[in-house]
Formats: C-alpha cells, structure tokens, sequence
C-alpha cells in the first residue's frame, strides 16, 4: 500500500522548492527512497514470512516506484533549511500593554471629534490579535464617532465587509438590517451624533402602502410644478438666454442670485448688465439645461429634470460658482446609485465635478461590493494610480482609513497581486501619523518580501522602522539574509534581543540565523517566551522526521494542534502520517484543515487539498453515511473536534445541500477558537436551508456570534412564530442566558430548553441543551435536578456533562466524587486541558498545582491557571513572584483578566504608576469592566494626590490629559 499510494502522489508531477510560508521545502529524490526503503525494511523485520511470500508482487511496485522517482519529481518531505516563519504584516510592539494604555489614555483624553481616528488606530493595533471581536468592537466605535460623510461610508461599509454580507444569499449591498451604524443611507448625512449610531434605521420600518404614499407625492408634486410654472406671468421675465437658434426667458434677478459671477455678469460692469438678450451658446449648455436653470431658479428643486440635465447643470453650477446649485445637483444624483454599473458612470462625472455626496455615494456600493469590486478593473481604476488618487483627494475622498480597507481586503485576496501593491502604494501616500507611516511600510514590505523582491522590501522595512516600528526590524533581518548578507541579519537581531526586553519572536528570529544546538536553543527560548508561535514546533517536528523519528515527530506537531489549530500545522501532521502509512489520520486532518480553508493547496502550493483527499479515500475504509453518524458520536463523545470536523466533512461530501451538518461544522468551529471559518460554514447553513423557520434560526446564530444579542432573539421568536422547533427554543435560551438572570428569567429560560428537549433533534443537540439545562438549575440551587440533567446527558455520550456533575457533588461537599468525576472526563476527553483545569480546584493546593501545571503544558492560552498561581504566590506574600507569573502569560496574552489581576498586585504594592498603565490596558480592552473601572478611579485619586504633595512616583512619567 506504501508504494502505491507514493506512487501515485507522485504521479502529480510536484515542483521542487518553494518559498511560501504556508507549506514546506522539500528534501531531493534520495531522501524519499531512502524513507521507503526504510520502511520496507522494517516491515521485513517484523514479518519475514509474509514478506518473503509477497518478494514478487512487490517487487514489481518497488521497480514502479523507483521508474517514477527517476522520470518525475518526487513531492519528497519537509526539510528543515528552508522552513521560515511568516513576517506578520500587521503592527507588533516591544511592549504592548504599555501600547494599549497609550491609547486608551488618548480616547478618554481626545476632543469628541478627533475620537474616530484614534478608535482607528485602536483597529490596526488589535488586527495581530487573535480574538476578532476586538477588532470589530472598535470598528463601531470609529463608526459612532465619525463625522463626515467620507469616514461614515468607509466605515459602515468595512463593518458589512467583516460581516461578509456578500455570502449570504439574497443580500444587496444596501442591506443594512435596520441598523443605524451600517445603514448607506445615514452613512451619506455628515454631522456628529454618536448617540444615534447604534439607533435602528427607518429602512425596515417602512409602511405597506409607502409605493402609494410615494406615487402620490410625486402627482403632487408634478401638479405643483406645473402650478409654479404657470405661476410666473410673461411680464416678470426681463432678459433672454440665447443659445444657437433658442431662447429662454429668464428673471435677471433670479438667475443673478445663483452665484456671485452670475451677478457680477447680469448686474456688474459687462456689457451683459445692459443688454436684454445674452448669448450663451460659447458655454456649451445645452438649451435643456439653460430651461432647466431657468426653472431651478424660481422653484429651487432639480428632481423633476432627467439625469442628464442634472449632470450638465452640476458642470454649469460648478463653471459659474452655483454653491446651492450644486449641493441640489449633488444630493439629487447621488440618490440614483444605486449598483456598481451606474456607479462607475457617475463616478466620472462626480470625480470631474468634485461633486462631494455623488463620489461618496459611488464609493460606498464600490466598498460595500467588496471583495468582488478587487476583480473589476472598471472600479480599481478609480483607486489604484496616483492619479486616481489626486482625483479622489480634490473630491475630498482620499484618505487613509479609505486605502487600509481597501489594501487590508487586497491583501486578503491575493497578497502578492499588483493591485495589492498599488492599494498599499497609495496608503503610504495617505499616511500622515507616525502609526499610519509604521503600518502602510511595513505591510508593503511583507507584500514585496512575498513576491521574492528583497530590494524593494528591505527599503519598505527600513522605512517603517525609522518611522519607529521596532517589529519591522525582522523585515530588514530578513531581506538582508535572503541578499546574502547573513551576519548583519544577525547582528541586528542580536541588538534587537539586547536593546529591549526579549519576546518570544525575537528569539525565533534570531534562531533562523544559527546553526545546531545554537538553532534549537533559540527556538527552545522562544517557546518559554511565547509558547503560542507555531514555527518552533513545526521546525523541532520536521528536524525529528529528518531523523527518522515520525511518531516523535507528530507528538511535537501535537502539542501547537492542541491549542492552536491551522492548517499548516494539520497540513505538517498529515505528511507524518502519510510517512506512518496512517492513511485514516493523514484523511483526517486534510478533512479538518479544508474546512478551515476550502480552497488550501498542498504540497508547496501545488496540488489542491481535495484532490489529495481523492487518493487518499483509495487506502481507507469507505463508511456510508450512517457509518458517519456512528463516527461523529464516538468523536464528539471523545470530545476529539478535530476528528468531528473531518467526519462532517466527509458527510457534507455526500451530502453538500445539508444546513444542520453545516451547522454543526460551525460549532466545531467555534470550539476550536476558528471564529472566521465558524461564521462561514454557519452562513453557509442559512444559505442550503430548505425553510423559512430554520433560515431564521441559523440569522439569529450569526447575529449573536457578531454580538448582536437583541436581533438574535428576536430571529428565534420569528422562528418559533412560524414552528417549533429544537433550534429555535435553544437560540432562544442560549441568548438570554447569557446574561445576569434573576430567579424569574432563570425559569423562563429553563422553560425554553425543556421545550426544545420537548422538540425532534439528534442526540448530540440534546445533551447539549440537557448540559445547559444543569448549568441554569445549578444556579438555581436546584442540585438534584441539575444531577438528573448531567446523568442523561452522559447516558447520551455527552462527555462534557461530567464537568457539571462534578460541580454537583463539589456544591454539595462531595470533593471526592467532584475530583473523581472530572478524571473520568480526563480519561476519555481527547482535547481535556479545561478538564485538568477544573479537576484543580476540587484537590489539594499540591495537585492542584500538579494539575494546572498540566492545563498550561497542553494549553498555554488558558489564563485562569498563571492567575491560581500568581494568587498563591501573592498569599505567601512572594509578591515580585507573582507578578512574574502573570506577566510571563501577559507577554504572549495580554487578556483583560490577567492585566486586572496584575494591576491589583501592584495596587497593593503601592506601584500606582503600574497600577494606571495595568489598568488602561485592561479598560482598552474592554472599557465596561467595572472592577477595572472601579480600581481605576482610586489609583487616579491616589496619583492626583501625589502629584498635588509634590510626590515622585517611578520612573514612567505619566501623561493623564483627562484629568
């Protein structure tokens, strides 16, 4: 089977070599026969007699597979010397708690007008973190607090972009939801009213019979002109307008009144003050638009002429200074964008006009089109040249918040593109503050470093670090390395880890520019700094499979796939196993790493993931789709989410149109901490669903996970109006737990999952809503009806239900029980790092020690551990102790928790300097945090009270503007 199935991948003609940082170098032909004559010999070695009966039909694959290594290039194994990490191209600082404080100080301390840029650098500073909502938390805020035009339709657009509206089906790049802040409506009315923004907009609250309403309106109004028109007796006109064989009567007064140049003209020194008839055929206005001026000058409305008078008459209003001439024009011709197409057409004329609202409500469906606007060159050439961008600039619409929406979806799409390049080209010319310069170089140098254009790159990262970006020191590193220049590369890195306090990635940098023990050292450092950088992982395992150690090599690949899941790493994992002949572990982890990207190319970016999977289905067994339930409820009971995902994929294979496998892929997702894909596939479910009710259970899904709680519930009750269903009372539930419930809310929502366990649903579902169940009746105090739901849900394979149970026997002083009960979890849980964690807290302080030592080994992202040992620490009042143990998690995480515990430490200490900046870290990350809050507002008291007796407090002198 070994040197079929090698056979066959080979037979896909791979490339040698490649420089991405997704996949991996590749070792020459040698290498790989040298793996599978290995391999046959161990397989002598354990079974002689079987090999021996088996010399002659193997002998004719082995003659197979070697005429195939000599005629086409292997796709051979990962090697170590060209494995590199990826330059993240985003902005990463020495020391970013004291970031986070510098920008919160500046919020609270900012005018209210000026506030929207700063939520924006806000933005860029959490796009390198891992938790999305951060992002899209100060998304809003910079929304909310926009003033203009240009800012509000940028911003409502880039929070639909993050929504991705566009793969929903049946959505139009106006749908805004009723909502406020992403209505394109709202987005076209300057002005500031931050309170309004999260309002509901009136796009949804329109009457039934507003088509009347609106025929009507416009009889009237047509009869109003016409009353208007007839209004005007022949003896009021007093000039003529002459244009080629047409005259038009006109008010001189009227017209006069228009601009100061009409008045100048009519009224002024020219000889056109004292003649009744005036020629304006050199002009070139058509007599149409003269009859249209005319009109406009007496009833002050354009809505009643056609398009193309208003356009000739925006081009007079601007020739002849018409300022209200030109604001109706403007108002009247943005309100017909209303698609791409008409779009482009009168961006023209608007760009040629400087007409402000008619470009602004062009860009929006530009923007809100994204990312199929990047495909269509007729768009990109109103945003990629230079003189695009001058164009943009006189209509007041180039900015840079403009260009980092555009080039961060560029770069989304295809890094290495050329329009990526011009988008990013045009941000470093919009970048005009010390953040905007650090961030639009160093992403431009990414990009070149990607295309392999080290020159180009390495001036980019240079730039960016004299603008003040230590990071883009490893971009200059980096390039320099690749142009031969290896000791400088290190030597800068060197200084690097000298200069200031050391990271993890500093350490890994550095180790691409050593050799052996020296190599490993770093690396090894590097993971004690960050243990959550994947690269030291993925190079120990490769370095192991170099040494024919593949079962050692896949424990090192396990220990980043046990927290931090991707798809290089399963990627790595399934050639190991390929090399092991686990062809059912190798299928499982292309399954899981093509849900997280569909469209993943394996083998250095050669061969699509599918097509592997395709060969791989060949040398396993074949299941049939109740075979695959059967699969699913050993996995999920084993709480094994990566062997869920690749099941469910392998159903959706057969059966694509099903919404709850779907669905389900999207809570394996979810669990996983795979935000982005989670949210595909559950877009994906409302798209294939077959009925109304379920579409709106699925909308309500999406609207929760985006933080949109109140619109969440009120899809389920429009679900449940239509029919009951498991889903829709769960959604129901699940929303309003989530929340601080009184003893009346509490029942209501027991109420709701006792009605969806009342409904048709899988097994899975329910233990799920039997677990939610016990947790609300554990609230409630109700221990035995909480035990009830633990125990059914585990007659049901629901695993994690003994987590709950144990929080039984632990509420009713059976530690015992609660300790025994959680090693029963950890005995059959697959992924059990939260299981060691809980199981902690019903044992002694030495295991529980022991315990928590274990949940950082297989998890390091998981807090609560670093804060039990920091508190324990501080009770034996090893006080630099425990604020080593915390800020050895912060370094690598700064989590809201964390920073407050920290900042508590240092109140007690009496570091009032520390405990400010802990403090507004925290509160940038979640400004609401009343504990934070609250200990907030005393260490400012205690400052100003220092600051008032003349007191020096530590070496940071403090900028508190808002004082």
């Amino acid at each position: 089977m070994q040197h079929n199935i090698l056979s066959t991948m080979r037979s896909l003609k791979l490339i040698d070599g490649c420089k991405s940082a997704q996949v991996y170098a590749i070792n020459p032909s040698s290498g790989d026969n040298k793996l599978v004559n290995q391999l046959h010999d161990n397989t002598v070695r354990a079974n002689p007699a079987r090999c021996k009966n088996q010399t002659l039909s193997n002998l004719d694959n082995i003659q197979h597979t070697n005429f195939l290594q000599e005629s086409l290039l292997p796709y051979g194994l990962p090697s170590t010397e060209l494995l590199e990490p990826q330059i993240e191209p985003c902005l990463k600082f020495v020391d970013f708690v004291q970031t986070l404080a510098d920008v919160y100080r500046r919020i609270e301390g900012c005018p209210q007008f000026d506030k929207s840029q700063v939520f924006l650098e806000q933005c860029a500073i959490f796009r390198g973190l891992s938790d999305p909502k951060l992002f899209r938390r100060s998304l809003r805020s910079a929304r909310q607090h926009a003033v203009d035009v240009h800012t509000k339709v940028v911003l409502s657009a880039w929070l639909r972009f993050e929504r991705r509206e566009d793969e929903l089906h049946g959505s139009s790049a106006f749908d805004c939801c009723g909502r406020n802040i992403e209505c394109p409506k709202a987005s076209l009315v300057s002005g500031y009213d931050p309170e309004s923004a999260f309002d509901h907009c009136s796009c949804l609250r329109r009457p039934k019979d507003d088509d009347d309403n609106d025929e009507e309106g416009q009889d009237e109004a047509s009869s109003t002109i016409d009353i208007e028109e007839c209004s005007t007796s022949e003896d009021d006109y007093d000039m003529s307008l002459i244009i080629g064989d047409e005259e038009v009567r006109c008010i001189r007064y009227n017209i006069a009144s228009l601009s100061r140049p009409f008045n100048a003209l009519l009224y002024g020194g020219f000889v056109e003050s004292r003649r009744e008839k005036i020629n304006f055929t050199r002009n070139e206005f058509s007599a149409n638009t003269i009859r249209a001026l005319e009109l406009y000058s007496r009833r002050k409305k354009v809505d009643s002429f056609d398009p193309p008078v208003v356009l000739e008459l925006l081009s007079l209003a601007n020739r002849f200074c018409c300022d209200e001439l030109k604001m109706a024009c403007d108002v009247y011709l943005s309100s017909l964008v209303t698609d791409t197409e008409r779009a482009s057409i009168l961006m023209e004329y608007g760009l040629e006009e400087t007409a402000y609202l008619l470009v602004a409500a062009c860009l929006q469906v530009f923007l809100r089109e994204l990312p199929g606007s990047l495909h269509n060159p007729e768009v990109m050439k109103f945003f990629c040249t230079a003189e695009a961008n001058d164009k943009l600039a006189l209509a007041g619409h180039s900015s840079f918040q403009l260009y980092l929406f555009l080039s961060q979806t560029a770069m989304e799409e295809d890094m290495k593109s050329n329009t990526t390049i011009m988008l990013l080209e045009r941000l470093a010319e919009s970048a005009t503050t010390t953040w905007q310069k650090q961030l639009a170089f160093h992403q431009l140098g990414c990009v070149m470093y990607e295309r392999d254009e080290h020159k180009d790159a390495q001036h980019w990262f240079e730039a960016s670090v004299e603008a003040g970006h230590v990071y883009s020191i490893v971009g200059v590193s980096r390039t320099k390395y690749k142009r031969g220049h290896k000791y400088t590369a290190y030597k800068k890195i060197n200084s690097l880890i000298s200069d200031y306090t050391p990271t993890g990635w500093m350490y890994q940098e550095r180790s691409l520019y050593c050799v052996g023990k020296e190599r490993m050292a770093d690396l090894d450092k590097t993971t004690e700094l960050d243990p959550t950088l994947s690269f030291p992982y993925k190079y120990r395992a490769v370095a192991l499979l170099e040494e024919n150690k593949c079962e050692a090599a896949i424990s090192e690949i396990n220990k980043v796939i046990g927290f931090k899941v991707s798809p290089d790493c399963l990627e790595l994992r399934a050639w190991f196993s390929i090399a092991l002949e686990d062809y059912d572990g190798a299928l499982r982890d292309i399954r899981a790493l093509l849900t997280l990207d569909p469209y993943y190319m394996m083998f250095h970016g050669k061969v699509h993931a599918e097509q592997l999977v395709e060969l791989l289905r060949l040398h396993v067994q074949q299941w049939s789709q109740a075979d695959c339930w059967m699969q699913l409820y050993d996995r999920w009971s084993s709480v094994d989410d990566i062997g869920s995902l690749a099941v469910v994929h392998h159903m959706l294979a057969n059966d694509p149109g099903k919404s709850l496998l779907r669905f389900r892929q999207s809570l394996l997702l979810l669990r996983l901490n795979c935000q982005k894909a989670a949210m595909h596939s559950l877009r994906l479910a409302r798209n294939s669903s077959t009925s109304k009710h379920e579409r709106l259970v699925y909308e309500g899904w999406i609207l929760y996970d985006t933080g949109h709680r109140e619109e969440a519930l009120a899809k389920a009750e429009e679900s449940l109006a239509i029919q009951r269903s498991f889903e829709a009372f769960f959604l129901k539930a699940y929303a309003l737990a989530d929340s601080n419930l009184d003893q009346e809310s509490s029942s209501y929502v027991i109420h709701l999952l006792e009605e969806a366990l009342r409904c048709p649903s899988d097994g899975l579902r329910k233990g799920q809503a039997l677990n939610n169940l016990g947790s609300v009746y554990v609230d409630c105090e109700k221990l035995d009806l909480a035990a009830d739901c633990y125990m059914n849900a585990l007659n049901i394979k629901h695993t994690r239900a003994h987590q709950g149970l144990a929080r039984v026997y632990h509420l009713k002083n059976q530690r015992k029980a609660a300790y025994d009960e959680m090693t029963k979890l950890i005995e059959k849980a697959s992924n059990n790092a939260s299981a060691y964690e809980k199981r902690s807290e019903y044992c002694d302080r030495e295991m529980a020690k022991e315990d928590l030592a274990m949940a950082t080994q297989l998890d390091p992202l998981r807090t609560y551990p670093y804060r039990y040992r920091a508190a324990v620490l501080m009770d034996d009042h090893k006080e630099d102790d425990a604020i080593s143990e915390l800020s050895t998690a912060i370094f690598f995480k700064p989590d809201l928790q964390l920073l407050h515990l920290r900042a508590a430490f240092y109140d007690s200490m009496g570091d009032v300097a520390s405990t400010l900046r802990d403090c507004e870290a925290a509160l940038c990350l979640d400004p609401t945090h009343a504990d934070t809050l609250e200990l907030y507002g005393k260490a400012r008291e205690r400052f100003n009270e220092q600051q008032n007796g003349n007191h020096f407090i530590g070496s940071t002198a403090l900028e508190l503007p808002f004082l």
